[in-house]
């Protein structure tokens, strides 16, 4: 902290009330002084803000006038958005690499069975390897879903969407006929 007096007579009397004030907490070395930010105060100064610190003071020459500087150091925890920022930071990036791989597999899926839907002489095995991949996506959004990435109502209507499009396949060729809804009486 650096403290600039602008008078001589409240100068003298901001370095009165300084000398009597100790609050050395096992504070060893003043390099890291460098890294608490600059605080002006008057010289009505209350003895508490520097409670839980530790108080150094060193006059300087300037010409023409005197300051004194003084810093202070509190035990504070880090700051809580700073570390927030960061924590959210990692999870935006774990949260990415989740997501991309729901895509990626959701994206292979669907091209597998457009594949299958287009070719004319498919048999009920190709669509084995499908499935496979339909059970790799399905555990991907699940795993998505377990730890927060996804909402689970967003991962379900992913499942659907896949299982929609694997059944639209098959009855497109005819490898499954749907059974008509009964009427409730």
């Amino acid at each position: 902290m650096a403290l600039h007096c602008l008078s001589s007579s409240s100068c003298l009397t901001i370095q009165s009330k300084f000398k009597t004030l100790s609050l050395n907490n096992n504070s060893s070395s003043h390099s890291s002084f460098a890294t608490f930010k600059s605080l002006c105060f008057s010289n009505k100064l209350s003895h508490n803000v520097f409670s839980t610190g530790s108080l150094t003071m060193s006059p300087i020459q300037r010409p023409m006038r005197h300051s004194v500087v003084c810093e202070a150091a509190t035990k504070k925890k880090a700051d809580s958005a700073a570390k927030r920022a960061r924590q959210a930071e990692k999870r935006r990036i774990y949260n990415k690499s989740r997501k991309s791989e729901v895509k990626t597999r959701m994206k292979k899926v669907l091209e597998a069975l457009d594949g299958l839907r287009k070719k004319p002489d498919a048999q009920p095995e190709e669509v084995l390897p499908v499935e496979k991949l339909i059970a790799e996506a399905y555990s991907v959004i699940d795993k998505a879903v377990k730890v927060g990435t996804l909402h689970r109502n967003t991962g379900a209507r992913r499942k659907s969407r896949l299982a929609r499009r694997k059944k639209a396949v098959e009855i497109h060729h005819g490898w499954y006929t749907p059974t008509p809804a009964e009427t409730v009486q």
